[in-house]
């Protein structure tokens, strides 16, 4: 699926002199111009106020192969960024209703950027892009979409990555707030724009979670890409490392992203996924999107679980799910539906990792939501006990290799998402798998070694 989209649909002359305004009125010195990769990390580049404008009129230059580095920013031959563009740059544009302070560095403010070739040829491989997409087509069908991230991660000192306590204390009170910088990384969070709702420690030692509000659209992918990059930087800075990896230790619980959704009735501005006179409160359009996600499943685990150390978390008996299932607030189940019978029932997707891109989260549940409407889907029996306890329902993809192949065998979810944009995340993810393997006949010993050491540094505790 494609959406027209160009940089003028991005910035105007009038919206760039309220904009300029606006950052001299708040003080700002420094723009960081801010690119989602994808992987979900920022690759961004500071402005001095004085270039802010040029920029923001005519594009800021970036490396053209940027949403085609591996995690550890080697060049992935054969994506179709790299040589096969002559290593060209293209022009990063903000998208202005993004402004943000940055509180944490003096007078600094922060911009999301889309990626342009030229001001009529988007990227349409951004990730960001794939989710406008899909919401574009959503709104074509009569839908808004509210959705909302929830992510768990752990903090470690830094120079020995190991917790900051032990032991199982869950909501505990002197854990959830056990050193001063968690306050302080609750405070920046807010000034940042995070509308922070909760705060707690979590079910492993040194684990937290802190959630915040859902929101329409755009802003809601946006919002998580801010909140897991600010935790990230701040703890950095306050001296500790915040992990969002799946499984960085064996014997304690994995990080999770959970993500919730609903569909918004544009004529009506009412909850479609509501239904007052069912039984459960579910309307059949919540019913269909959720045996879309059953339906799709296999494809969309790469991009809710994008490393092979994600699959290491989805096992039974350890609140994450292992088969493809849902259930009416079942915490074992990979669609745990949140049947409030009231405007708040939604769908809660509960397979995603916690270092999972937010855009391509989103976009890959909601793209199988969307054919699970389109089929009209007839939602599959619940199970009467935890749905990971039921031998009727078939398993989770058992490792990221399983997984790209089911992206590559589901025709439907290739061409929501973007045959390019597809071709670009397996060629990067099967890279990284080649790398990984030394007895792999595609990956080079030279590949492998590099992988291995810059994984080390960074890869692991992304």
């Amino acid at each position: 699926m494609v959406m027209e989209m160009t940089a003028a649909d991005t910035v105007t002359s009038d919206r760039i002199a309220d904009f300029m305004e606006t950052l001299r009125d708040r003080g700002v010195e420094y723009l960081r111009f801010e690119l989602p990769d994808l992987h979900g990390v920022s690759r961004l580049k500071v402005v001095p106020i004085d270039k802010v404008e040029a920029y923001t009129r005519k594009g800021l230059n970036f490396y053209g192969g940027t949403l085609a580095l591996d995690t550890a920013s080697l060049v992935v031959p054969g994506a179709g960024l790299h040589a096969e563009r002559k290593y060209r740059d293209h022009q990063i544009f903000p998208d202005l209703d993004t402004l943000a302070p940055v509180p944490w560095l003096d007078r600094t403010a922060k911009v999301i950027c889309d990626p342009y070739w030229s001001a009529d040829e988007p990227l349409t491989v951004a990730p960001r892009y794939v989710l406008k997409s899909l919401l574009a087509k959503a709104a074509a069908m009569g839908f808004d979409v509210m959705m909302g991230h929830e992510f768990e991660f752990y903090l470690l000192t830094a120079k020995t990555q190991e917790p900051l306590f032990g032991g199982l204390h869950i909501f505990n009170h002197i854990r959830n707030q056990y050193i001063p910088e968690l306050d302080r990384l609750l405070d920046y969070l807010r000034q940042a724009g995070v509308d922070v709702i909760t705060h707690n420690c979590e079910y492993a030692p040194s684990q937290f979670e802190i959630n915040f509000g859902a929101s329409v659209g755009i802003a809601a992918a946006d919002k998580a890409f801010t909140f897991k990059t600010a935790v990230k930087e701040i703890a950095h800075r306050l001296g500790y490392l915040a992990s969002f990896m799946s499984k960085p230790f064996s014997d304690r619980a994995g990080c999770c992203c959970h993500f919730h959704i609903s569909l918004i009735d544009r004529s009506t501005g009412q909850n479609a996924f509501f239904d007052a006179a069912d039984p459960d409160g579910l309307s059949a359009l919540a019913r269909s999107f959720t045996q879309g996600i059953l339906d799709h499943a296999p494809a969309m685990m790469p991009l809710i679980s994008p490393t092979p150390n994600c699959y290491r978390r989805l096992k039974p008996h350890t609140f994450a799910p292992s088969n493809i299932s849902w259930g009416i607030e079942d915490r074992t189940a990979m669609v745990r539906v949140k049947a409030t019978h009231d405007e708040n029932t939604h769908l809660e997707m509960r397979a995603g990792s916690g270092l999972s891109n937010p855009y391509l989260s989103a976009a890959a549940t909601l793209a199988a939501g969307l054919l699970g409407i389109e089929q009209a889907a007839q939602l599959q029996p619940m199970s009467d006990r935890p749905s990971e306890d039921d031998p009727a329902f078939p398993k989770l993809p058992p490792n990221l290799e399983t997984a790209i192949e089911g992206l590559m065998a589901d025709e439907e979810m290739r061409s929501l998402l973007g045959e390019d944009f597809v071709h670009l995340f397996t060629t990067v993810k099967q890279f990284e798998l080649d790398a990984s393997t030394p007895m792999s006949p595609t990956g080079s010993k030279k590949n492998i070694w590099r992988f291995t050491r810059a994984r080390l540094r960074t890869f692991a505790w992304r």
